[in-house]
């Protein structure tokens, strides 16, 4: 089936769909994104998914593109002209086309809106259901990580280093030995008292859409949970440890930097929040209170 995108009013085949080759997205990533799951035809968290990209655009001064309930209407008509049931949908705003230069334009610009979808990949997401590795990297990025800008090259290079490792994840850790987050996904361990332990919500890590709903979900189970970052060697001493994110969900992390994590296999704690959010996938939508 040919795949359509939304460019800036028009929907597109893919072959066709393009932007100015001075979109400032292009020249200097100057830009945002969202990527949201599909689930049974229904966009999984889009509340606060579209709470976030006002967030994002907001703190670089870019203008919203269309009226978010029009945003709707597109994510819908893309969803349909590619037939998609299950997959993600992603959204990128840019401050769109202008002469190159560093400062922003002075003559206003129409802000680029891309989205585009993809159906899941069911082998790849039940293969990493069993269990991921990941290895640890420098922490090499900016330090306004919340913004989910498409300056996205520290993770590209982290995921690289992960893939010639044969891992599937890797996570940034600070000059202060403590791990930040993961290159596409926040980062949790449960600890030998069986603490529920992720780094808190700062400039430093990405505002998790799904981080806020495994915690919401964490607390209505009575799970202790710590909001900290935590060092490499206390992964390593970890019961268990996973990731979340749109498109991993809650994913088990068996081996860190080569060494097993707990018994090596997927922990009882990963195991049920995945459960519970692949049944429950309504959840989320509730969360834009906790996310805005």
């Amino acid at each position: 089936m040919a795949r359509f995108a939304y460019v800036n009013g028009r929907y597109r085949p893919m072959a066709q769909a393009a932007v100015h080759i001075e979109d400032r997205g292009f020249q200097f990533a100057d830009g945002v994104y969202e990527v949201c799951e599909v689930r049974g035809g229904r966009l999984v968290d889009e509340p606060a998914h579209l709470a976030r990209l006002t967030r994002s655009l907001a703190r670089l001064s870019i203008a919203p593109p269309i009226a978010m309930h029009s945003l709707r209407v597109v994510i819908r008509q893309v969803m349909i002209q590619n037939g998609i049931e299950d997959g993600l949908i992603y959204i990128q705003v840019t401050r769109g086309s202008a002469p190159r230069s560093h400062a922003f334009p002075q003559k206003p610009t129409r802000p680029s809106l891309v989205v585009t979808a993809r159906g899941a990949d069911r082998g790849a997401r039940s293969k990493n259901a069993l269990g991921i590795a990941v290895v640890t990297v420098p922490e090499t990025r900016w330090l306004r990580v919340d913004i989910k800008t498409i300056s996205l090259l520290p993770n590209v290079l982290a995921k690289q280093t992960a893939f010639e490792a044969g891992a599937q994840e890797a996570w940034f850790v600070g000059q202060d030995d403590l791990i930040n987050e993961g290159a596409s996904s926040n980062a949790w361990i449960v600890n030998g008292d069986g603490v529920l332990v992720t780094p808190p919500k700062t400039a430093q890590i990405l505002e998790g859409v799904t981080r806020a709903a495994v915690l919401k979900l964490s607390r209505s189970q009575g799970i202790d949970i710590e909001e900290r970052r935590f060092s490499v060697e206390e992964a390593l001493a970890a019961r268990e440890a996973f990731v979340t994110s749109a498109t991993a969900l809650v994913t088990p992390v068996i081996r860190l930097d080569g060494a097993a994590i707990g018994d090596g296999g997927c922990g009882p704690v990963a195991a049920d929040l995945r459960l519970a959010l692949l049944d429950n996938p309504n959840l989320a939508p509730r969360l834009a209170q906790f996310v805005a």
